[in-house]
C-alpha cells in the first residue's frame, strides 16, 4: 500500500466515522433532543405583577430557547384590536429583577402604545430555566437577549425587520452588547444603564481599578468556589438588606423603597430577597461587555437620571458610541430607581417616538 493510498484510506474511514456517529445521535439521540427542546417549566398563570394589568393589551406566558439549551420564561404583551405584523421589542432587566417588575411595566405599557412586547426572565432567574439557580454571565445574558430576537422574529403577527430591544439596569448594558453583535436589533434602549463588569472590575467610581484590587477579589471569589464544592451549596450574595442601617448612602434608601416594599417586592426577585450566587462575579472580572460598542450601527436611546448614583455608566459609554442615530437623555431631577416605576418620570413618550422611527 502506497503512502498516498494509505491517507485516502485514512479520510475514507474518518468520514465513515462522521456519518456513522451522525446517524447514531439521529436515532438514539432524538428521544433526548427532544427532552431538551421541551423543557418544562412552572409557570405561575395568575397575575402576579408589581403593576396593575392593563385591559388595553393581551397578556399570556410563553417560553423560548437560548443557544445555551436554557428555557426562558417571558410574559407576551400585544395590543388589542391590531392588524398585520407589529414591530416588537424584548425587555429585560434591572439586574437582579424579574419580569414581574419594571420589564414587565416597560413592555405591557409599550404594548399599549402599538407594539408586541415580550418581558423575560434571565436564564437561572425568575421562573426561567437553567442551574445553578442564582448565577448571571456576561456571555449567557447577552445570549438571552439573542434568544428573544430569534424568538419574536418566528412570530406570524412580527415583523422580523423590526425589533428593538430595552435593557434596564444592568441589562442596559448587556442589550449595547448584544445590539454590538446582533444585526437583527434594529433600535436598542437601555434605561439607567449599569456596566456590570466595569463596576465588578473597578469598584464604583473606578475607585478599585487596580490590578491589586482585582486580584484581592478574585482570590477571595476562587476561595468561595472551594468552599461551594465543598458544601454542595451555592453562598449567596444577599439581596437589598432587610433593614438600612443609618449611614446607607442614598442609592441603597431608593432600592430598598423599590425592592423591599409594597412598591416593588416580588417574591422571586433576587435583589428583594437572598440576591445572586457569591461566585457569579467572577466573569464579569474579565469581560468587558461594552469593548465593540464603537461598533453599534443601529439606533440607540440611552436614558438616565441626573441624580442617579450610576449615572456616569450611561455618560461614558454613550461617548463611545459612533453614528448620528445615537441619543442620551438625561431626566432631570430623577434618580436610578424612578426609571424602574415612577411613570411621571419615565420618558415613554420618547421611547415610543424612538422605537416607532427607527422600527419602520
Amino acid at each position: 500500500m502506497t503512502h498516498k493510498t494509505r491517507w485516502a484510506n485514512l479520510v475514507w474511514f474518518v468520514v465513515l466515522c462522521a456519518a456513522t456517529i451522525c446517524a447514531r445521535e439521529t436515532v438514539f439521540g432524538a428521544e433526548k433532543e427532544k427532552t431538551v427542546l421541551e423543557e418544562k417549566l412552572t409557570l405561575t398563570q395568575e397575575w402576579d405583577k408589581t403593576f396593575p394589568k392593563s385591559d388595553k393589551v393581551n397578556h399570556r406566558k410563553t417560553t423560548f430557547r437560548n443557544r445555551y439549551g436554557i428555557t426562558l420564561a417571558a410574559d407576551l404583551y400585544e395590543p388589542k384590536g391590531y392588524s398585520g405584523k407589529l414591530a416588537a421589542i424584548a425587555v429585560c432587566g434591572p439586574f437582579g429583577a424579574v419580569k414581574e417588575q419594571a420589564s414587565g411595566l416597560y413592555a405591557q405599557t409599550l404594548a399599549e402604545r402599538g407594539f408586541l412586547t415580550i418581558a423575560f426572565d434571565p436564564s437561572y432567574t425568575g421562573e426561567s430555566g437553567g442551574t445553578p439557580r442564582c448565577v448571571a454571565s456576561p456571555d449567557v445574558n447577552t445570549e438571552d437577549f439573542q434568544a428573544a430576537v430569534d424568538f419574536l422574529s418566528v412570530q406570524e403577527n412580527v415583523d422580523p425587520e423590526r425589533i428593538g430591544i430595552v435593557g434596564i439596569c444592568g441589562w442596559g448594558g448587556m442589550a449595547l452588547n448584544a445590539a454590538a453583535i446582533d444585526t437583527r436589533i434594529k433600535a436598542t434602549v437601555a434605561s439607567t444603564m449599569y456596566d456590570m463588569t466595569r463596576v465588578t472590575a473597578n469598584g464604583y467610581f473606578d475607585s478599585e481599578d487596580s490590578p491589586e484590587a482585582r486580584r484581592e477579589k478574585r482570590v477571595a471569589l476562587n476561595a468561595q468556589r472551594t468552599a461551594d464544592y465543598k458544601s454542595g451549596e451555592y453562598e449567596r450574595a444577599g439581596g437589598v438588606p432587610d433593614v438600612l442601617p443609618d449611614d446607607a448612602p442614598q442609592f441603597m434608601k431608593d432600592y430598598f423603597a423599590y425592592y423591599k416594599t409594597e412598591r416593588g417586592y416580588h417574591p422571586r426577585s433576587l435583589n428583594s430577597n437572598d440576591g445572586w450566587n457569591v461566585t457569579s462575579s467572577l466573569s464579569f472580572l474579565n469581560m468587558p461587555i461594552l469593548r465593540y460598542s464603537d461598533e453599534i450601527q443601529s439606533a440607540v436611546l440611552m436614558i438616565h437620571g441626573e441624580k442617579a448614583h450610576s449615572c456616569y455608566f450611561s455618560r461614558d459609554a454613550f461617548k463611545r458610541l459612533q453614528g448620528d442615530n445615537k441619543e442620551l437623555l438625561i431626566i432631570p431631577g430623577a434618580s436610578h430607581v424612578d426609571l424602574y416605576d415612577n411613570l411621571d418620570v419615565i420618558p415613554f413618550d420618547k421611547i415610543t417616538e424612538f422605537f416607532k422611527a427607527n422600527l419602520k
